[in-house]
């Protein structure tokens, strides 16, 4: 007989019990289809994880609908007087490429939810690099821009905003976490910051 994994999680002592779900979200992104009783003990006990997290200066954030979770720093104070922790989690800044790589990811997926064919956004390689091969000039060196293609992909896996399909190196799927980096107010303006990046690669051009 199959057991509740809330009930269990709730019988294990409350360090144990918030540990095993603290400890993989200090890894990274915690998605429900890699371990579903996890995720349903995460549901179950998310109200102790935000206060355990919170002592560490994180908060939790969690999409039910989407099915992912994740920790972030909390928001600075706004009175400077005010202490301030250390960072747990470090900013990291993203190159001009990735970043437009995700900015095209996210309309892609925008896109394809508009569709509503399916849940899951595969895409090859050979479709990411066409995305990427408008903003380039013509003539551009179609071996270097595979290359440049795969070190953007792999920043943006290492990330958690894609994955790659095993068994299926070349093959991608978009992660929904994407939409809570890149929101629906972003995305609004989207068009404008595709110009910007238009302009921008036309002026690296001209050096």
């Amino acid at each position: 007989m199959d057991q509740d994994p809330a009930a269990t999680a709730a019988t294990l002592p409350a360090r144990d019990a918030l540990g095993a779900l603290v400890v993989p979200l200090l890894k990274g992104v915690f998605y429900r289809d890699h371990d579903a009783a996890q995720w349903q003990a995460l549901l179950a006990l998310q109200a102790r994880v935000r206060d355990y997290v919170a002592v560490l200066g994180l908060e939790l954030v969690l999409d039910e609908a989407e099915g992912f979770s994740y920790l972030r720093s909390q928001p600075e104070p706004e009175d400077d007087a005010a202490p301030r922790l250390p960072r747990l989690i470090a900013r990291r800044p993203l190159s001009f490429p990735v970043s437009l790589l995700l900015a095209l990811l996210r309309k892609k997926l925008a896109e394809f939810d508009a569709g509503g064919t399916d849940s899951r956004l595969i895409l090859s390689r050979d479709q990411v690099a066409e995305m990427i091969r408008v903003f380039l000039p013509e003539g551009s060196n179609e071996a270097r821009l595979i290359d440049q293609v795969d070190t953007h992909l792999n920043k943006i896996v290492d990330l958690g905003f894609v994955r790659r399909l095993r068994g299926q190196e070349n093959t991608i799927e978009v992660q929904r976490i994407l939409k809570t980096f890149v929101d629906a107010q972003w995305l609004a303006q989207f068009d404008q910051r595709l110009a910007d990046y238009r302009a921008q690669l036309a002026a690296g051009d001209e050096k």
